[in-house]
């Protein structure tokens, strides 16, 4: 019988024109590792007459990443952030997500960094410190 493991995740990511080859992210939070927001795919909209139609609609996936302050993973961010204010482009990502423990993996495409946080909280101790990467898609597949 499978676990529910998160600490076998393997999240390696790509960035065009800064990390051309997947850099493997570590130094997760303990308890917020990543996530992705609910995708609308359906568009309603009600009639007068009370009948309810829809359509199909595009949307992109948020996907947050939640780094420890003393991860060396956070350099990849700040990278990548820096280069796109020096140059004042966009750079594009893509990754893959490894979820052995349920035997899948996922591929996200032409991903954006929407977000990110320049330094950590300061507090008791150094907070986590969190990123946001909007995807064009994210698909499943089996391991």
């Amino acid at each position: 019988m499978q676990t529910i493991t998160a600490a076998n995740s393997v999240f390696a990511l790509a960035i065009t024109g800064l990390y051309p080859s997947p850099q493997i992210l570590h130094g997760y939070a303990a308890d917020d590792c990543f996530s992705t927001e609910d995708v609308e795919i359906v568009e309603t909209v009600m009639g007068v007459d009370g009948h309810l139609s829809g359509g199909f609609i595009f949307n992109p996936t948020k996907q947050v990443i939640v780094l420890m302050p003393d991860s060396d993973s956070l350099e990849i961010f700040n990278n990548w952030a820096l280069a796109m204010k020096a140059t004042q482009e966009v750079l594009i990502a893509n990754a893959t997500v490894s979820l052995p423990a349920i035997g899948k993996k996922y591929v996200a495409t032409r991903g954006f960094l929407t977000k990110y946080k320049p330094i950590p909280d300061v507090k008791k101790v150094l907070q986590p410190v969190r990123y946001e990467i909007t995807w064009n898609t994210i698909v499943g597949a089996p391991l």
